[in-house]
């Protein structure tokens, strides 16, 4: 999704340069009105120094708009939820705001310097991100709690949690001496585990070993030894590839990790339901801060281009791809005049008339210069 908003001298009547315009691209592309308001314009000096921040500032909301966007479409695919019907600007479809789009004078006060509106853009922009960077790390991190509980339920014997599996038949218990331990066996490694599990180290139990459970990669072992030589037989178990697990039996450990578990879960689930709703609201302002910057940007190259006191009018014009060479072609024809010698002559290469031989000239009319005003906005609502 591409939108180009263009300004041009409004020769004492911006509502038929519109229409001009209008009918010009009638057959390529849709054009509507990008209403702008007249701002305090302080001193030409300042209106450059302007113009070069809200370039930094365009790139910087631009992101700021993809970062919310790209989370909102993982959350949409996670949620089963259409992702258009997350990427809203003031309850409007992105196409809807801009084609319909009216400067917010209640919250960018008219009556304020250029500068200070500006400033007061980037600080909405910059706090949402921070809030949302506290907020995303926030249900990351509660996200990954949730999986590493869910692993440890769905993972081999090696891995997932033994409540449930390990009995109580199957420890010694309440022994000041013994201790049983449970080990995670490969399954090609069965037979070497009976032959060595009761030479590892010493002071290990003769024909302790059973086998309590089986899945497609591991068997999971007792084997009862001294308390005084369970490291020793941890590490020399490690060594031959034999998993001994951290655990110790507790009747109540199955309750509390299947509490633990469903906590989460829900504490997980309303956390993504708010970081939605965050992200839903956040992304319509920083979105329609994006669009009042670029409409600062057009009011203040327009007064740079085209002089004081303000004079033009300003249209926001979107077209298919394949149209998008001729609507240029077409804007280049009319207002080609508009860049003096360098407008001109771009004008003429457009038309194939003649060839640029000014190399500096030649390097203009390769670049992204128009004769008029032009800044476009990218954005796409679906990733491919």
């Amino acid at each position: 999704m591409k939108y180009t908003f263009v300004s041009v001298p409004g020769l004492g009547n911006k509502e038929n340069t519109f229409l001009n315009i209008k009918s010009k691209l009638a057959d390529y592309a849709e054009t509507y009105e990008f209403n702008i308001p007249e701002f305090k314009i302080g001193t030409l000096d300042a209106l450059v120094v302007l113009s070069d921040e809200l370039v930094k500032f365009d790139t910087s909301f631009e992101q700021s708009t993809n970062k919310l966007a790209d989370l909102l479409r993982t959350l949409a695919k996670n949620q089963g939820t259409h992702i258009q019907d997350l990427l809203l600007v003031n309850d409007k479809t992105i196409d809807q705001f801009i084609r319909t789009f009216q400067w917010n004078s209640m919250k960018y006060r008219t009556d304020k310097s250029l500068q200070e509106t500006t400033q007061l853009l980037n600080q909405e922009v910059t706090s949402i991100d921070n809030v949302m960077k506290n907020k995303l790390n926030i249900y990351t991190q509660n996200k990954n709690a949730l999986q590493t509980l869910q692993r440890k339920q769905t993972g081999n014997l090696s891995v997932k949690n033994l409540n449930g599996i390990v009995k109580k038949q199957h420890c010694i218990l309440n022994s000041e001496y013994l201790t049983t331990l449970i080990v995670a066996v490969p399954k090609s490694l069965f037979k070497q585990w009976n032959n060595k599990y009761e030479t590892l180290t010493s002071m290990v139990v003769p024909r302790s070993s059973a086998k309590i459970a089986e899945d497609d990669e591991f068997g999971l072992f007792t084997v009862t030894v001294f308390k005084r030589v369970a490291d020793e037989f941890t590490h020399k178990a490690r060594e031959e590839k034999f998993i001994v697990r951290d655990f110790v039996y507790d009747e109540d450990a199955l309750r509390l990790q299947q509490q633990e578990l469903e906590e989460t879960s829900a504490a997980e689930k309303e956390q993504q339901a708010e970081l939605v709703r965050l992200a839903k609201t956040n992304f319509s302002e920083v979105f329609a801060s994006w669009v009042h910057l670029k409409a600062l940007r057009v009011f203040v190259e327009s007064v740079l281009r085209y002089g004081l006191p303000p004079d033009f009018a300003s249209v926001a014009i979107t077209s298919p791809p394949k149209f998008e060479k001729k609507v240029d072609e077409t804007l280049v024809a009319q207002y080609g005049r508009l860049g003096g010698v360098h407008g001109q002559s771009f004008q003429k290469q457009n038309d194939n008339q003649e060839e640029i031989l000014d190399h500096e000239l030649n390097a203009v009319n390769h670049s992204d210069y128009r004769p008029y005003v032009q800044f476009d906005l990218h954005f796409e609502i679906e990733r491919r």
